[in-house]
């Protein structure tokens, strides 16, 4: 009998504010209680740590340039081409077509807003883009219960399109976000009977800017607590205007984690009281974390390990067994590791991602182990507004990344994650960085990736520097 499949992702969730790992200091025990009993897996990793990349790799498998999403949605991406391309398969395409009742409830993010858009939806921003949009019945990638958005901050007065509303029949709410689209979750679910198989994605706003939109019951659990107390990382520039202004986020931020853990907690209880033969798969997740004060910067789309880790709970009591899983999953491995968890086998030749869904599975000592060949890709590409654009490896244990800017040439950043987990000491002149980079050069190679940075790159570390490719080399999948 194939399991439920029931996916959160809470925008901007970095996996530090996971409470069970004892990091941030922040209280999440519904959450903690579905790591406790399920497999919390501690090396995932969004492969571009911005929500319209992740999201895209999220649903298909497939990378940017494959799926159309190399930037953040908005007014002024979408001149460029960027949204997600017509008639992609994704998870939920493919499960609706092995039965499964499918249905997305809040965020998406992967419209390509129009200029009836402004009107019709958020509107036009400060910083002058149109970011949210009403996505048309065809584009729907799959979902067909669809009670959703673009992409709009407005936290405590949010706004929906249901599967047959049109571009100006919005429902307005009078309520939190986080907390309104539970209640829709819940509902949806109570409705539906064991006859076939569900897969729901719940996708919410908070703990995403604007933080200060939480409500108040949540906001003064974390007022009295001071700077120090709140910023715990040894990488945070203590006592300067940046750590300052980390902090004040961070009272609001940790109080909007807490808010989400709850509406979590709600959600278990839902599926627990629903019953049935039928098992339910929970997966938590984000589609990014943010620095929150860490390397004096505050939100994400760099490739620090604030922002590019991600929380990672797989829960279904007799399905999943209780532990961690160490082995490494990254934005494009999610899709084709939902299909297996749902027992799923075909997909797309398209999805690049690996199946993850036997470790998840498993979650026992000899998946704990890991496989140290493994490697994440780091991914980011040139806007209008910033010309610069990176590459990088992320293995368990180390990381590359070659930032590339069209005036000034090459950056390189190397760190030992084991050695720095706070990535505090680059060492890009190491062997190892070299061993790395020759990895990396070989898969832009083998996927035809036209970055910009390739030959100065191959320059950094000529084979001089690289011992023999079949000794210590990092494999990477060609997607």
């Amino acid at each position: 009998m194939r399991p439920n499949i029931l996916v959160v992702m809470s925008d901007q969730f970095r996996a530090a504010a996971l409470g069970i790992l004892g990091e941030d200091p922040v209280s999440t025990p519904n959450l903690d209680r579905l790591a406790e009993t399920g497999c919390l897996a501690r090396q995932a990793v969004s492969c571009y740590p911005v929500c319209s990349p992740h999201r895209a790799m999220f649903l298909t498998g497939m990378r940017p340039e494959a799926n159309g999403v190399t930037l953040n949605v908005h007014s002024e991406s979408a001149l460029d081409g960027v949204g997600l391309r017509d008639g992609l398969p994704t998870w939920a395409s493919i499960l609706r077509d092995h039965g499964y009742r499918t249905g997305y409830i809040g965020k998406w993010h992967l419209e390509p807003p129009t200029a009836e858009d402004e009107q019709a939806g958020e509107g036009r921003r400060d910083d002058g883009k149109v970011w949210d949009a009403w996505s048309p019945p065809a584009r729907r990638f799959g979902f067909d219960f669809w009670y959703s958005y673009g992409a709009a901050d407005r936290h405590l007065a949010p706004h929906y399109w249901t599967a047959d509303a049109g571009r100006h029949e919005r429902v307005d709410v009078d309520r939190w976000s986080a907390e309104h689209e539970t209640d829709v979750a819940v509902e949806h679910i109570a409705g539906l009977d064991d006859a076939a198989p569900f897969a729901l994605m719940l996708s919410l706003n908070p703990p995403h800017q604007p933080f200060d939109q939480v409500p108040e019951r949540y906001r003064g659990m974390y007022a009295g607590l001071d700077e120090r107390s709140l910023l715990t990382r040894p990488n945070v520039p203590w006592g300067t205007e940046a750590s300052a202004e980390a902090a004040a986020i961070a009272r609001d931020y940790f109080a909007a984690v807490t808010g989400v853990d709850e509406q979590v907690g709600r959600l278990a209880a839902a599926v627990e009281r629903r019953g049935g033969a039928r098992p339910t798969v929970i997966v938590f997740t984000s589609d990014h974390g943010m620095q929150l004060g860490s390397h004096g910067l505050m939100y994400k789309n760099v490739a620090y390990e604030e922002s590019m880790r991600l929380p990672l709970i797989v829960h279904s009591p007799g399905l999943v067994p209780a532990g961690t899983a160490d082995v490494l999953i990254d934005s494009l491995d999610f899709a084709p590791t939902i299909l297996g968890l749902a027992g799923v086998t075909s997909r797309d030749p398209r999805m690049a991602g690996r199946d993850r869904s036997a470790a998840l599975l498993a979650a026992s000592a000899s998946v704990r182990e890991g496989d140290p060949s493994d490697a994440a890709l780091y991914l980011r590409y040139p806007a209008r507004s910033d010309p610069t654009s990176a590459r990088g490896l992320r293995t368990r244990d180390e990381k590359i990344v070659a930032t590339w800017h069209p005036s000034d040439g090459l950056d390189l950043e190397y760190f030992n994650l084991r050695r720095d987990p706070f990535e505090v000491d680059s060492r890009p002149d190491d062997r190892a960085a070299a061993l790395l980079a020759d990895a990396l050069l070989r898969m832009l190679d083998e996927t035809r990736d036209a970055w910009a940075g390739r030959d100065a790159l191959a320059a950094a570390y000529p084979e001089s520097l690289v011992i023999p490719r079949q000794v210590g080399a990092t494999q990477v999948r060609a997607g």
